[in-house]
């Protein structure tokens, strides 16, 4: 008897405790927005044999050389007219210290291809004259 007793009060409470519904309706979540942490620049990207370099109005950067660097330089192979031509990109970069001492006090790790876009024509002497 008293196990009976113990299994029904048992139920009870259990179902209790499960039917908290208090009648109050959820507050729909807001989203938060989170700002992109990932710094975009815009400058010129060139790719040499060993190194890369990614140039802006305010500063300059060694690349990272990887796969990313890699492929960027195959995609701006079409738009440079000799190997030293210098591309505008706009990229997303996680810009790190250098642990070696050679070089730049920084260098760019890109993130993202955001564009790449056809040089400007500076204008010749010739034509100004």
């Amino acid at each position: 008897m008293r196990t009976r007793l113990a299994i029904i009060i048992i139920a009870l409470l259990s179902l209790t405790a499960c039917g908290g519904d208090s009648g109050e309706e959820l507050q729909p979540q807001q989203q938060e927005v989170v700002q992109d942490s990932i710094p975009t620049l815009k400058g010129e990207f060139i790719f040499l044999a060993d190194a890369a370099v990614f140039k802006g109005d305010t500063f300059v950067y060694g690349v990272k050389i990887d796969s990313l660097s890699r492929q960027l330089a195959q995609e701006v192979e079409a738009y440079k007219e000799d190997k030293f031509d210098m591309i505008p990109v706009t990229l997303k970069v996680k810009i790190v210290p250098n642990p070696g001492m050679k070089g730049w006090d920084e260098f760019i790790e890109i993130r993202e291809v955001l564009s790449i876009s056809v040089p400007r024509e500076e204008p010749s002497e010739s034509a100004s004259n």
